[in-house]
């Protein structure tokens, strides 16, 4: 059983920078692929960004890609996401996960509550 608790959220001005956190109880936390998702408003909730279980490999929607930078401290039981140069369509609450290597929700077993992200133009 894993637990997670994502913080981090808040409001920015487009361009600006937030890092989320996720918080992760659990012994069994370093046999699971990490992901981000988020879910804008009257929207799908979609895939952000994913992280191996070692930290090794990391995966990026195309749309967060150079921008985003996903990161794990299995040490600590944390996982991070560094969002640079944020656009108001970066807006929506954001999930952190665990689970397999997948960019599908179905695949995650794990989720936290969300944090909120909310960029201004």
């Amino acid at each position: 059983q894993v637990q997670l608790r994502e913080s981090g959220g808040g409001l920015v001005q487009a361009g600006g920078s937030l890092r989320l956190s996720c918080a992760a109880s659990g012994r069994t936390f370093d046999t699971y692929t990490a992901g981000w998702f988020r879910q804008a408003p009257g929207k799908e909730r979609e895939f952000v960004a994913s992280i191996s279980r070692s930290g090794m490999s990391t995966y990026y929607d195309t749309s967060v890609k150079g921008r985003f930078t996903i990161s794990r401290d299995n040490a600590k039981n944390m996982v991070y996401l560094q969002m640079s140069s944020l656009k108001p369509d970066d807006s929506g609450v954001y999930y952190c996960a665990a689970g397999s290597v997948s960019r599908e929700e179905r695949n995650y077993d794990y989720w936290g509550q969300g944090t909120r992200v909310t960029v201004s133009s």
